[in-house]
């Protein structure tokens, strides 16, 4: 019983959601009635939600979130009261960008501000007709965070990031798509399938290989010599096929190749 004028805490429920399914982790943002703004709260139970997704063993991640927009940027409130270090505001989206597997943004709706700091951090962004990319961070006075700059010029060179956060264009999903901020744009009843299904590609695929793969991509993304380059693909090359799948993969292929010769054969 509780102690004479004490209040009972009523735990809050997680404003991003995860479910699990065949490898592929579906991570959900979940707070449209402050459209799903970056909280500290919001920000941290996405931490969460991508560490307990792959300790629970996910080969992929799909970022999602409720409409209508997907990310209104972070909570202004929290920037002007200054409480927390802008620092920790950032879990979440750390989290994502060191996620050691594929990590894909279905993007449906607007990312504004530090919203689209979630999607930059993904491998893959798939966005759809309805999709906005607004960094609008001038707008209300503030400079970008995150690594925002670096991400933002990395998709769509150094004159697109002046474009986008000097000047204040606005990219719409097919946009993005063309300027290489997302890798295609879908229709909105398709966003989620889309995503999901590259996800469950990359989950079917050897996990080990799949992360090393992933490794050598942010490896060689740094590197301006193609000979260092090839040098460490070489060594994740030789690494892959002294693997016991590398072996099984090829037995499997033949054993297919020479069954579907014997098919024509036989016809």
């Amino acid at each position: 019983m509780a102690a004479h004028g004490a209040t009972s805490m009523t735990p809050q429920e997680p404003l991003v959601g995860l479910t699990l399914d065949q490898g592929v982790a579906r991570i959900h943002l979940n707070d449209p009635r402050h459209r799903n703004a970056l909280s500290k709260r919001l920000s941290d139970d996405l931490a969460a939600a991508v560490d307990e997704a792959l300790s629970r063993g996910a080969r992929a991640l799909v970022l999602t979130a409720e409409p209508p927009v997907f990310c209104a940027g972070g909570s202004l409130e929290g920037l002007l009261e200054r409480r927390v270090p802008l620092a920790e505001m950032y879990a979440g989206m750390n989290r994502l960008a060191r996620a050691p597997v594929p990590t894909i943004a279905a993007v449906g709706g607007p990312a504004i501000g530090a919203g689209v700091n979630l999607p930059l951090a993904c491998d893959v962004v798939i966005a759809s007709d309805s999709a906005r990319f607004d960094p609008r961070f001038l707008d209300v006075g503030i400079h970008p965070g995150g690594g925002h700059l670096w991400r933002l010029g990395r998709r769509v060179g150094p004159q697109g990031a002046a474009a986008l956060v000097l000047c204040g264009d606005v990219l719409t999903g097919r946009e993005a798509a063309e300027h290489g901020l997302a890798w295609r744009c879908v229709g909105d009843a398709d966003l989620e399938a889309t995503a999901l299904g590259l996800a469950r590609r990359a989950a079917g695929r050897p996990a080990a290989l799949v992360r090393r793969t992933k490794e050598s991509l942010r490896a060689a993304a740094v590197l301006t010599d193609v000979e260092e380059a090839a040098e460490l693909e070489l060594r994740a090359q030789q690494w892959s096929v002294e693997q016991p799948e590398f072996t099984e993969t090829v037995r499997r292929i033949r054993r297919d190749l020479a069954a579907r010769a014997g098919s024509r054969r036989n016809a």
